[in-house]
This record gives C-alpha cells, structure tokens and sequence, in this order.
C-alpha cells in the first residue's frame, strides 16, 4: 500500500483516516509543519460525539511540539477543529 500523500499547509482534516492512525499522522504532521515554519495549525476532527476531539486533544497535551490548542473559531469550525500552536 502507497503512502497517502497530503500536503503540509497547516490544515489537517481526520476525516479520511482511520483511527488507529492518527496517533501517528499527528506526530508526522507536527513535526513536518515545524520544519516549513508552520507554527500555527488546525486540525479537522468533526463534531460528532466528540471521541476524536477528545483523542486529538490527549495527543496534543502530550507533545512537546504544542504550545497551546482551543477550539477553532466558528468561522474555522468551531467545535469541530482544533487550533494548535506549536513550539518555535
């Protein structure tokens, strides 16, 4: 199975990844935006019950490359992304 390929711009959306993935995607992603100077991200959860929210955001507080993350804005999603930002 190909690598899926997505591009480092700051924006991640889970929508298409499965679960047991994301642990790792996250890792990659922050670390990959970081070196391209990316330091302020949004990563697409959804809203929906609320368990991958709370995943990513167990992920987050445990990764010395974040900062701080909150809740996106509405016009950025609301409660349904997240805002991170990492460390310079």
């Amino acid at each position: 199975m190909e690598p899926i390929q997505i591009p480092i711009d700051g924006v991640l959306d889970l929508h298409t990844f499965s679960p047991k993935d994301v642990p790792d995607l996250l890792q990659d992603y922050i670390a990959l935006c970081r070196e391209k100077g990316i330091l302020e991200i949004r990563i697409i959860h959804g809203k929906g019950q609320g368990i991958q929210k709370k995943r990513v955001h167990a992920l987050l507080s445990r990764n010395s490359m974040v900062s701080e993350f909150r809740d996106a804005p509405p016009e950025s999603g609301g409660w349904g992304a997240t805002m991170v930002t990492l460390v310079s």
